[in-house]
């Protein structure tokens, strides 16, 4: 029984970046084995255990047979024989196919350290033909690594993927899931980049392609503007959607289970850039209204951060509405409308133009 390191923590040590979580795979044992020496089963497709004391998760060596479309279509096989170049074999990309021994001794029979050298994504084998999310996962990667560019070879074996229907057997969930991972990397514009190239994109999110073209140059240099202000992942979303209608943002978000709080900030990002835009120009009254339709007397961050989102979709050009705009907020959240209530007495309906009424005057007075 000898276990190594693999994948990524070995990937990013190689590259010098530092290494958040490390995978095992461990050959010649068997899951009584596992048992045997402490380690607690996780695994629900094929055995992989949590270590006692570290809790790192430790894989047995396995082989695996395609059977079905998509990337749940595989029948796994572990067994002590299983060897280490069997299990690795079967992993997506040469530079995630290299294992570290215990006295640091490097196992890379694909070339792996060749491919980080020349900054290539490369596929092992012609087992990542097998499965769709390798698509996915190489261009969130190449979000993460933007120096690295596709081996020729590997585009090609994804265009073909993608002509063949891969990609359409892909779950909603899975597909969020790298979407949401890329967009929070450095260069979140190389995903969609690659997507395209392959083909992918179009079948992906055919709203913002068709066919192999780009998605809207703007608003990948946006997408990086943003990532470069750390916004957040809702922020980011949002900027994706930016050229969509909301008819096509709902969609969308239905159709790849975005969560509720990034679409509704895609909408309302959507359907108030014309209102932001003519802010200091605005009556306060309609200023007001404004608020009140993004319900920022509630939810002031959600409205903060719409307000990022036109700042990073200006690319760094002066944009005053957003400081005008949380301005004339901040003074109209300062209406107490607990007194206005208590002052309008047993006339419920009059509450609500009371509280109207002082907030247009707040906003007037901090223009």
């Amino acid at each position: 029984m000898k276990a190594y390191i693999v994948g990524g923590a070995v990937r990013d040590a190689l590259l010098g970046l530092p290494v958040k979580d490390r995978d095992w795979v461990v050959i010649g044992a068997t899951p009584e084995d596992m048992l045997a020496k402490g380690f607690r089963p996780v695994g629900k497709d094929f055995p992989v255990f949590l270590h006692p004391a570290t809790h790192e998760e430790y894989a047995l060596a396995r082989t695996e047979r395609k059977t079905a479309p998509g990337y749940r279509g595989f029948v796994f096989h572990t067994s002590p024989d299983v060897t280490l170049e069997q299990d690795l074999v079967r992993r997506d990309l040469t530079v995630n196919a290299i294992a570290r021994a215990d006295d640091g001794t490097l196992v890379d029979p694909f070339g792996g350290q060749r491919d980080l050298q020349a900054r290539v994504f490369r596929h092992v084998s012609d087992a990542f033909l097998e499965d769709p999310v390798r698509i996915l996962r190489l261009a969130r990667f190449a979000a993460r690594f933007a120096d690295f560019t596709v081996a020729p070879e590997t585009m090609a074996l994804m265009r073909t993927m993608v002509e063949g229907g891969e990609v359409d057997a892909l779950v909603p969930e899975r597909v969020w899931q790298e979407l949401a991972r890329a967009l929070m990397e450095a260069t979140p514009s190389r995903m969609f980049a690659v997507l395209a190239a392959c083909g992918a994109l179009a079948r992906i999110l055919p709203e913002l392609a068709a066919a192999e073209a780009a998605p809207d140059a703007a608003t990948m240099r946006i997408l990086d503007h943003a990532s470069a202000r750390a916004a957040s992942l809702c922020v980011r979303v949002a900027l994706l959607l930016r050229t969509l209608d909301g008819r096509a943002i709902d969609v969308v978000c239905e159709r790849l289970r975005i969560p509720g709080e990034c679409r509704d900030l895609a909408l309302m990002t959507a359907r108030e850039q014309d209102a932001v835009a003519a802010a200091p120009a605005l009556p306060s009254a309609e200023l007001v209204a404004l608020l009140t339709r993004c319900d920022a007397w509630r939810k002031p961050e959600r409205f903060a951060d719409m307000l990022l989102a036109y700042e990073c979709a200006a690319l760094g050009a002066p944009f005053a509405q957003s400081a005008f705009l949380q301005r004339v907020l901040a003074a109209a959240r300062a209406v107490d409308a607990g007194a206005l209530a208590a002052a309008c007495g047993p006339d419920k309906a009059r509450i609500p133009l009371a509280v109207q009424a002082a907030r247009v005057a707040a906003v007037e007075a901090a223009r």
